[in-house]
């Protein structure tokens, strides 16, 4: 196993694939604007 194995990370790496070994980079989600609190 190493680089030419499309099952490791190190393989995926090399071929420049992406699963579940070696996911995508996720972005992350903005926090959602809170609501103001209105107090009278």
């Amino acid at each position: 196993m190493g680089k030419g194995d499309k099952k490791t990370a190190k393989g995926k790496i090399a071929m420049g694939s992406f699963g579940k070994t070696r996911p995508h980079k996720v972005k992350k989600a903005e926090p959602a604007a809170k609501p103001e609190d209105k107090k009278a």
